[in-house]
């Protein structure tokens, strides 16, 4: 066994990061370890040497940077009882039609000393399942690093100009929402909805057959940003989403929400600077064209932010640290 022989405290965090399109988790990750590292943590992916603070982000053993699971904290629980978990939830069943992630969490949760929600519709989720509400928690919403997903330079369209709405998505599965997607890409060729375009980023389901849509591939970062403050509009029909990513790097690049009312975690923020809809986004966005100057002051003045997540989850480490 490796013992910490650093006087600074050591966070071991359950996955690494991943540079590629890759799904929120991956960011998330370089954020928190840059903010651990700044205030003179030492970060590790692994469980030796012993950690001070284990955090563990999606226990599922399904990519190679996951580095440790269900079975390999139960193996560390029982040898290191002092050792606090912090245990991030960011998933479910209903968000992808699965059957075997809410359970996983139930047991990875019973080994958990503090439990952070990306929003309250996920912890009210597994609050009506098997989630003890007395026990040590909070909600914390999902931000991305402001020094790429920023506002400055945005589009402001001009009088006349086509309103560019734009979407963005590293997955293809179908509740992320590719039929409304379809059926307004289908309106705009249809001259059903003028003054709009379009515009699809990432990966999308092969059995669709785009008429007007802007298809561009899967991108992160830099790229990433400077595609979506190109536009106007960000649409999300995700439904049942814990929290997400798209939509909050979206914000953050100054893009009004319209958002699909059964979008989960998505509503919180849709609530502060958005416009929902149910089947047919379409009187949505007429909504937001109007009054898009209003939305964007709304944007600005609320929109997500990475450095806000990362300390607050920083400080809970610092909590249970003090607390062992």
């Amino acid at each position: 066994m490796i013992f910490n022989t650093e006087k600074k405290p050591i966070l071991a965090i359950s996955m690494a990061p991943n540079r590629s399109p890759w799904g929120g988790a991956s960011p998330f990750v370089w954020q928190l370890e840059a903010i651990m590292k700044r205030r003179g943590w030492r970060v590790q992916y692994s469980l030796s040497p012993t950690p001070d603070v284990v955090f563990v982000i999606d226990p599922r053993m399904d990519h190679p940077k996951k580095k440790f699971g269900l079975e390999e904290l139960r193996a560390f629980r029982k040898g290191h009882p002092s050792v606090p978990i912090l245990h991030r939830i960011n998933e479910c069943d209903q968000r992808k039609g699965t059957n075997d992630i809410d359970e996983l969490l139930r047991q990875t949760s019973e080994l958990a000393d503090y439990t952070v929600f990306i929003a309250e519709w996920l912890r009210d989720y597994f609050a009506a399942k098997w989630f003890d509400l007395t026990r040590p928690h909070s909600c914390i919403y999902n931000g991305a690093d402001p020094s790429i997903y920023d506002p400055y330079g945005s589009a402001v369209p001009k009088p006349g100009e086509t309103l560019r709405i734009v979407t963005h998505h590293w997955s293809d599965n179908a509740l992320k929402g590719f039929d409304i997607y379809e059926k307004l890409d289908h309106l705009i060729a249809d001259g059903k909805l003028p003054g709009f375009s379009l515009r699809v980023i990432g990966r999308w389901p092969k059995s669709i057959r785009w008429r007007s849509s802007e298809l561009i591939g899967p991108m992160t970062g830099r790229p990433l940003a400077r595609k979506l403050r190109e536009c106007h509009i960000y649409l999300t029909a995700s439904r049942w989403e814990p929290c997400g990513m798209h939509h909050v790097e979206g914000a953050q690049c100054g893009l009004p929400l319209v958002y699909h009312e059964d979008g989960g975690g998505i509503v919180e923020a849709g609530l502060k600077y958005g416009i929902g809809y149910r089947d047919d986004p379409s009187e949505a966005l007429r909504q937001m064209a109007a009054w898009l100057p209003e939305f964007r002051r709304k944007v600005f003045a609320q929109m997500p932010s990475g450095d806000r997540m990362a300390m607050d989850y920083a400080d809970i480490c610092r909590m249970l640290l003090a607390g062992r």
